[in-house]
């Protein structure tokens, strides 16, 4: 399956187009490297999202054969190994470069 569908079915994005869009971008990583959003997940692969909110770190358990899951059945498909909300510490960075 691909990955802005992966994303999509697993609830992990509200649509497809914006999980193209975060994958073009660079927002999502699988195994370490950027990825694109036709590439071909797999079980095992771990997914890193590091959206503009939050950051996410998924392990993908098995590949689901149908484009909608329930959501009673997450569990059996992914594995949330780290997640944190992004707050405004994770952005004084960003304030520090505009002075320069």
């Amino acid at each position: 399956m691909r990955l802005d569908k992966f994303l999509k079915t697993m609830n992990l994005m509200k649509r497809r187009t914006v999980a193209n869009e975060a994958a073009g971008e660079g927002f999502i990583t699988v195994n370490g490297r950027t990825a694109k959003p036709a590439y071909t997940l797999k079980a095992g692969d771990v997914l890193e999202l590091d959206m503009w909110n939050f950051y996410k770190k998924i392990k993908v358990i098995q590949v689901p054969e149908k484009n909608s899951i329930p959501k009673k059945d997450l569990p059996l498909y992914i594995e949330t190994l780290e997640y944190r909300a992004k707050t405004a510490d994770d952005f004084s960075d960003f304030e520090d470069d505009e002075e320069l």
